[in-house]
């Protein structure tokens, strides 16, 4: 099966997982992402044990030589059920033959079907926990599946619903893309999330960070051919890792460490998600939900923010939190450009203040000496001319950290009308000239939902990675400037206002001169002719008014 037949089938998988929670009144409800979910990474966790236990010196002939593994993996002992966890890698659900997928199919038409999958999902969970669990900022634990069926509010018809959804992953099996990597899986990701990440989400509102914008931050993070080893990458408002995924790619799966937070519930899941399908299991006890800014959780023992070779993020651009506010103020040193002002009148809607300028902030006290960032912010903020983002402007010009600015095309994000640019950060201060590329006429449109939006080509990619990477200076797209020039410049990071002004000149010879001003002064008469009818014409129809008296 090709690379494009299995991506087909795996939507498919998805699409009919949504087609059977729309049939039972589920569709577009706020549990639907999580049955979703949940049915799918059961079902990659039943194919992916069953395809590292076929791998097993040990027990692997046994289940190897046999028409159907699952069922031969019945017959197995509990001593040899936890023998062969033994050999297994970390990374490998466990689960006992009373968990498989063909194991539930068998039983569907047992009575209370729907308890059994429940039941089922909770003890791979427990099972699992140490290895698939995420954590909170108060040190909670949070499982990696529940009970899904009690979502349907008639019990009569949840063993209904918990058959439907075992007839749909039965009968695809993911054995063959477990060599597929980034590339692969972030599709099927983007697919398998693409409702459940909008600004619908209230108050903590989940953005999709659109793969192009990862890929160019990722590619201007790391080089293509850099030989890294045990690098850690962190993001502080992760959202569903799109970001860390791309970056992890760049650097390399088995070459790094994850690192997030993240205060929403639903986007930490997700991560979880895509850390598990993108082979980064490793890292899940490094995922934590919970509020960056009120409270870290990656930090040092001595209390001080734990430093990272690499951070990105696509932090929220504007969240009110009055209640917050001081705390956060007091934290001068976290801190240091100040934080935006607390809104007295607060409309849920439309959301006053800029708190990216708090996570701007925070990034860079988390990067290591060596180390750099790239972050999502509103373009606004690189003219700033008053406030917080001023004094965070001129604090990363002086200090040479900044070392890049990318302006995107506009409407990259659906839910939002903002223009963004990404800013580059190299804490080193190696850097002598700041790269300033302006990438808002790149793009190409297409409509996704009621929304219209655009996105990078590969070729644009492409064109703005080199640019920035040979520090080229393009007409009217890019410049390298010196970090004086910013200054003079009021530490402006737009592109547009260091591009050159350009006059063209045509060389023409005295006769042509004459005759075109000639042309001009014809053309010039012609017209003042008809403005002076046109003159006499409405003095005309002025005088011919009279007043109509009754």
């Amino acid at each position: 099966m090709s690379t494009q037949d299995i991506t087909d089938a795996t939507i498919a998988l998805i699409d009919s997982l949504k087609a059977t929670t729309g049939a039972f009144g589920l569709g577009g409800a706020s549990s639907e992402y999580k049955i979703l979910t949940d049915m799918f990474l059961y079902k990659f966790f039943n194919d992916k044990f069953g395809y590292e236990a076929k791998l097993n010196e040990v027990y692997g002939p046994r289940l190897r030589n046999t028409e159907k593994w699952d069922a031969e993996y019945d017959t197995f002992t509990e001593d040899e059920v936890e023998d062969l966890f033994s050999y297994l890698p970390g990374s490998v659900p466990r689960l006992k033959p009373e968990h498989t997928l063909a194991h539930m199919y068998n039983a569907s038409q047992q009575g209370d079907f729907s308890t059994l999958l429940d039941s089922t999902l909770v003890d791979i969970a427990n099972l699992n926990a140490n290895t698939f669990a995420i954590s909170t900022s108060g040190k909670s634990r949070v499982n990696i599946f529940s009970a899904i069926t009690t979502y349907v509010t008639d019990p009569q018809k949840r063993d209904g619903f918990a058959l439907s959804l075992i007839k749909n992953i039965a009968s695809f099996n993911f054995e063959e893309v477990f060599a597929e990597k980034y590339d692969f899986f972030s599709r099927i990701f983007e697919h398998l999330i693409k409702d459940y990440n909008n600004a619908g989400g209230g108050k903590y509102a989940e953005y999709y960070t659109p793969r192009a914008i990862a890929q160019v931050m990722a590619r201007l993070l790391v080089d293509d051919d850099a030989e890294l080893r045990g690098v850690t990458c962190y993001d502080p408002a992760a959202g569903t890792g799109t970001l860390l995924m791309a970056l992890a790619h760049q650097v390399g799966e088995d070459r790094c460490t994850i690192y997030s937070q993240d205060i929403s519930n639903k986007s930490s899941e997700l991560l979880r998600l895509n850390l598990i399908l993108n082979n980064l299991s490793g890292s899940l006890p490094n995922v934590v939900q919970g509020n960056t800014l009120t409270e870290p959780y990656h930090q040092e023992s001595n209390g001080t923010l734990k430093k990272f070779d690499f951070v990105v993020s696509n932090p929220p651009f504007k969240l009110d939190f009055p209640e917050d506010r001081e705390t956060l103020a007091a934290d001068t040193i976290r801190f240091w450009g100040g934080v935006p002002n607390a809104v007295k009148n607060i409309d849920p809607q439309k959301p006053k203040m800029a708190i990216y300028t708090c996570f701007i902030q925070h990034a860079i006290n988390s990067l290591k000496a060596t180390g750099k960032a790239a972050i999502v912010i509103p373009t606004g903020f690189v003219t700033a001319k008053s406030g917080v983002e001023k004094r965070i402007l001129e604090r990363i010009v002086e200090k040479h950290w900044v070392y890049g600015c990318v302006s995107m095309p506009s409407n990259v994000f659906a839910t939002t009308g903002t223009n963004v640019s990404v800013i580059f950060f190299d804490k080193s201060d190696k850097a002598d000239k700041v790269v300033l590329i302006d990438a808002s006429k790149m793009g190409e449109d297409y409509k996704e939902g009621n929304n219209q939006k655009k996105r990078l080509l590969p070729e644009e990619i492409e064109q703005i990675v080199s640019t920035f990477r040979e520090k080229r200076a393009v007409d009217d797209f890019s410049v390298a400037v010196s970090y004086d020039e910013i200054k003079e410049k009021g530490y402006s990071l737009s592109a547009g206002q260091y591009f050159d002004i350009k006059i063209d000149y045509v060389d023409i010879t005295a006769e042509e001169f004459d005759q075109r001003m000639s042309d001009y002064k014809t053309e010039l008469k012609s017209q003042f002719e008809e403005s002076h009818e046109l003159e006499q014409e409405i003095m005309k129809q002025l005088d011919s008014l009279e007043l109509n008296e009754k």
